[in-house]
């Protein structure tokens, strides 16, 4: 299978308020495959495979980032997060800073006085959003000299995604939630294309899933289902892994409906996916944010194993490819 469109997905910075090039990207990808997608006044994308869609399949193109918060008076930067970044796991990470004249700047994110040979407490000290900053790449030394540069409190900060596949088949990468769902979509709707099916099924990405309110609007009125395709959690207290499609049963709004677990689950058996049930303690989704939304839908969640959530992210092809045949299977059941 060929993965240069998740890839490219990838490199596209996308956090949440900041990922149109990301949903044009994927407006183009399925005009491509000779489908006929439509944008959302939100900003959404979603495309149908025939008339009166009864089941949308979602996925989010947004990921975790932050904006510039402060200025500081040496001329480095203070953020804010978008999204449930983990400090301890963003730590030395590369990023860029988007500002408003459409010009783009490199830095790191540190903590204060980061250096080791003079700060007795770096290793005990607690990370917290106002003993960090972003180390810019310019030559400033006060908060003068990097307000001519044009960049201002607001501008988009993006994280380094280090993406690289491996030879026996994970996908390390920031931001495999949940491009590798999209990724997922964008496979569905080319074997559709290639099949020449027509079905009444739509497929949805959204761009405001880490922020809450990605999937609440914009469905077609027919839409009866709703399936989310988005990160299965691997770690303590969950069987999910990297090479199998997760199945949830539950998170921390609630449970997902019974029904459409139950035969997603029988799929999965019938047909030899490999396959985990679980509940996830700390999670929301599209899914979740639909059924707050008031939108009268019964909502299924599935997607491939992510390793170190909202982290430095690995899945596996296995785990990808798992997810797309139970999506196929259930479009076609």
């Amino acid at each position: 299978m060929d993965y240069s469109t998740l890839k490219k997905l990838v490199a596209i910075d996308s956090p949440s308020g900041y990922s149109e090039n990301a949903s044009k990207y994927t407006f183009k990808l399925l005009k491509s495959y000779g489908w006929k997608p439509e944008r959302t006044n939100k900003g959404a994308v979603k495309c149908s495979f025939g008339k009166n869609p009864t089941l949308a399949i979602a996925a989010h193109v947004d990921t975790l980032g932050g904006v510039v918060s402060a200025i500081l008076p040496n001329g480095n930067l203070r953020f804010s997060k978008v999204g449930g970044i983990q400090l301890n796991g963003y730590e030395g990470a590369y990023c860029r800073i988007k500002t408003l004249n459409e010009k783009t700047y490199t830095g790191t994110l540190l903590l204060d006085n980061p250096a080791a040979h003079v700060n007795p407490d770096l290793n005990s000290k607690k990370r917290t959003l106002y003993n960090m900053h972003i180390r810019l790449d310019e030559l400033v030394e006060s908060k003068k000299d990097t307000e001519k540069l044009g960049i201002q409190v607001g501008d988009f900060v993006c994280f380094e995604t280090n993406y690289k596949e491996t030879k026996n088949g994970f996908i390390k990468s920031r931001y495999m939630d949940n491009k590798a769902g999209c990724f997922v979509l964008f496979e569905i709707a080319k074997r559709m294309k290639d099949m020449k099916k027509i079905a009444p099924v739509e497929i949805f990405f959204s761009n405001y899933e880490e922020v809450g309110h990605g999937g609440t609007v914009g469905y077609s009125d027919s839409v009866k289902e709703l399936l989310v395709i988005d990160m299965g959690v691997v770690g303590d207290g969950c069987t999910g892994k990297e090479t199998a499609c997760s199945i949830c049963a539950k998170d921390s709004t609630g449970p997902y409906d019974f029904e459409m677990r139950k035969k997603l689950t029988k799929l999965a058996r019938k047909h030899k996916i490999a396959h985990a049930v679980d509940v996830y303690p700390f999670y929301g989704s599209d899914g979740s944010a639909a059924l707050r939304a008031g939108n009268d839908f019964r909502v299924g969640l599935i997607g491939p194993g992510v390793s170190a959530s909202h982290g430095v992210e690995r899945t596996h092809k296995k785990g990808i490819e798992a997810t797309i045949d139970l999506c196929m299977k259930y479009i076609l059941k």
